[in-house]
């Protein structure tokens, strides 16, 4: 029997066309789908749209439309965009599906039935626009919603009730037994603290609208609908015949559950409650990642400045924008969406360390071997080489298994680079005419392996420029291919090149108009220049952590500055460069701990990456780091 992967989207509400975000989550669930059929799992890919609830009929209505119309039209754009970006989804699904309402009506009535559901009544403030009930402590200025900012309502309705208070303690067992249930690290912490505070009962259904799922016939309680949460996250099994024809639920549990970092309190914590009272396991990973700003901003529909992900493939090609997605920013953290990145990208990345290689190799092969290429020297000459290249490309996978996609395509450039950096050092061209043809045919056909391996593990990424690349080496990336060149580490059979046309086109200059700065963001700066004065949202825009220093070192050449490998609290260390050479001994910092701004755009340093910056004071004394007064948990938040 295969092994079996399940990955899922959210199902994405159809209260607004697909932005950036939604393009983010959905491309990382391809890649994770691409990558488990390569390595041979049968997969189930599920993504879809989440139609009901209060939000979708007054959006429908305000319209003139019903809201089922109004669904039917946006969920189709998500469809389709989906469809255009080759996303290679098994099921589209949506909350409207017949099928889908009767797994629902189950799943009520059972955790009915086993006693998790109670008739009461309940008042509170609640927020249309998330579909929540908040305490007055969560209130932002007693009346605002602290997710959204906008103004709540005060509901009071019979409702039924789910006694999410009776599973505080095994939700915290799996937290702590399961070390990766929920990625990364950093969010675990932050579901664990939520559930610490204590858990209250979940009012899940409403009696104030009618835009959503009956209850069950047996209850004969007409008058309820099903809150849209719980409607919604029953979806991941319902897709799989839940309720009806269950031959699907073989792929449950999710293998892996991608999610928005809004969200997933209701992934982390109500839905593993919801799958406990149904008696069903656990997801093996619930993973959320960050928002997506632009230039620097917050994207809104005011400032003009929404990225349209459908406008930047046409413009820049589709694989270049996945491939930007998944490489430049860090999982779990905010990124920064800019045409000056993904232009650098695109020339530094693709078309001179992977295009260009192609182009080396061809040229190459076709001066000195008649475009023949035979792998029967090479590991005569380039074992080393090739066992360097086979650690990176095995961290590539351990880093792609924990969502990190931004380590696993760093680790394949890594990868990338030996070869580039082995055409220079060895130069074939030499050896040839110094009569040494065994040693730059080995050297051509080492750097071809390179690049095939290379592909093999950055076609879930790429599918079309990878699959280009194996066919003009003669193989076709498949299962068969993974285990042959990746597990087994077998070098290509001797084959004839194929000539292609180059993989990438440089780009001069920006393809796209950028959004004119917004009328509030030239206020904002023209306060500044007043009294530098800034508002206490904006302060809270700065993420402050607390960081124990795990390794130091000095940058060679730099009379100033360390590197610093630190833990925040996140699955992997991050890496700061800091100019404190002058007043601290690298050694001296190893095991204490600094304050850390968090959320800064990645910036080089002399050609070294620096994820964030510390905090120190300096005066005629000298410099001193801003240090806790006790030592704090690592990831720990200051403010």
């Amino acid at each position: 029997m295969s092994k079996k992967a399940y990955i899922t989207t959210p199902i994405y509400y159809v209260n607004d066309v697909p932005h950036i975000g939604h393009a983010y989550t959905t491309i990382i669930a391809d890649t994770m789908a691409r990558y488990y059929r390569l390595k041979g799992f049968d997969t189930f890919f599920l993504t879809g749209t989440d139609e009901h609830g209060q939000k979708i009929e007054e959006a429908a209505k305000s319209r003139g439309r019903t809201p089922q119309d109004y669904a039917n039209e946006v969920s189709g754009k998500f469809r389709t965009l989906w469809d255009q970006f080759d996303i290679s989804y098994d099921k589209f699904i949506r909350t409207t599906d017949s099928e889908h309402k009767i797994g629902v009506q189950k799943a009520f009535k059972t955790m009915f039935d086993s006693g998790d559901i109670y008739k009461g009544e309940y008042e509170g403030h609640y927020c249309v626009s998330c579909e929540t009930f908040f305490t007055d402590t969560q209130l932002i200025d007693e009346n605002l919603c602290p997710d959204c900012g906008k103004e709540t309502r005060i509901v009071k309705e019979e409702s039924y009730f789910f006694k999410l208070s009776n599973y505080q303690e095994k939700l915290l067992k799996w937290y702590e037994d399961d070390e990766k249930c929920v990625l990364p690290k950093g969010k675990k912490s932050e579901v664990i603290s939520f559930v610490k505070q204590g858990l209250r009962d979940l009012s899940i259904t409403r009696t104030s609208f009618d835009w959503g799922v009956k209850l069950p016939k047996e209850l004969n309680d007409n008058k309820h609908v099903m809150y849209v949460w719980l409607d919604a996250l029953l979806n991941y099994i319902t897709a799989l015949g839940y309720g009806n024809d269950e031959k699907n639920m073989s792929y449950w549990p999710a293998t892996v559950q991608l999610v928005g970092k809004d969200i997933l309190r209701f992934h982390a914590i109500y839905w593993p409650a919801f799958l406990m009272s149904l008696n069903l396991p656990l997801p093996k990973h619930v993973a959320a990642h960050g928002w997506w700003t632009r230039n620097g901003e917050k994207m809104s529909k005011s400032k003009g400045n929404v990225v349209d992900p459908k406008e930047v493939a046409d413009a820049y090609g589709l694989e270049n924008f996945r491939y930007f997605m998944l490489r430049e920013v860090p999982f779990g953290q905010d990124g920064d969406f800019s045409q000056k990145a993904l232009i650098d990208r695109i020339n530094s990345d693709l078309s001179n360390e992977l295009g260009n290689l192609l182009n080396r190799i061809i040229g190459m092969s076709g001066k000195y071997s008649d475009f023949k290429i035979t792998s029967i020297n090479v590991l005569d000459f380039h074992k080393k080489e090739l066992v360097s290249v086979m650690e990176h490309l095995k961290m590539a996978e351990i880093n792609l298994n924990e969502l990190q996609t931004n380590r696993y395509l760093e680790e394949l450039w890594k990868a990338l680079t030996i070869a580039n950096q082995s055409i220079t050092v060895y130069e074939p061209w030499v050896k040839m005419k110094n009569g040494e043809n065994d040693f730059a045919f080995a050297t051509v056909a080492m750097v071809a392996n390179i690049l095939a391996r290379v592909s093999i593990l950055l076609h879930p990424v790429m599918p079309k420029t990878t699959t280009k690349i194996a066919k003009a080496f003669n193989f076709e990336i498949s299962n068969k291919s993974y285990i042959d060149y990746i597990k087994s580490e077998n070098l290509l059979k001797d084959f004839v090149i194929e000539k292609v046309p180059p993989l990438f086109q440089k780009i001069e200059a920006e393809l796209l108009t950028s959004p004119a700065p917004s009328v509030e963001t030239k206020t904002e700066v023209k306060i500044k220049e007043q009294d530098s004065l800034i508002s206490i949202d904006q302060f809270f825009e700065t993420k402050l952590k607390i960081a124990t220093v795990l390794e130091a070192v000095e940058v060679p050449k730099s009379k100033k500055l360390l590197k610093l490998q630190i833990d925040i609290g996140e699955e992997k260390p991050r890496q700061i460069i800091a100019g404190i050479k002058e007043y601290y001994d690298a050694q001296d910092l190893v095991g204490t701990q600094i304050c850390v701004v968090a959320n800064l755009k990645p910036a080089k340093i002399m050609g070294l990456r620096s994820e964030g910056m510390l905090l120190a004071a300096k005066d005629e004394n000298g410099l001193a780091l801003i240090r806790p007064e006790t030592k704090k948990q690592s990831g720990s938040s200051v403010g």
